[in-house]
């Protein structure tokens, strides 16, 4: 009986500890992904970005939402 209360209570701290690994690990991936995007697009030329709707000038922008689809973006004023 003993043992199974002892195995409850270091359950829930794993759970949480691993919880909460988990949220960073997926929130690291998401910012090396912006980060590659970025370079991605900074490697494109000035033709190939208006091409997909972006200024240079938008790539910060673009790279640091998440809720931005670059494929899709277009720029305001196109």
């Amino acid at each position: 009986m003993s043992t199974a209360i002892r195995l409850e209570r270091t359950t829930a701290p794993t759970r949480q500890v691993s919880s909460f690994i988990r949220t960073h690990w997926t929130t690291l991936q998401e910012y090396r992904k912006r980060q590659r995007l970025r370079g991605d697009l900074s490697g494109l030329t000035d033709r190939e970005l208006l091409d997909m709707g972006i200024a240079r000038g938008e790539i910060d922008y673009v790279a640091s939402n998440p809720s931005i689809d670059p494929r899709t973006a277009r720029s305001a004023d196109r």
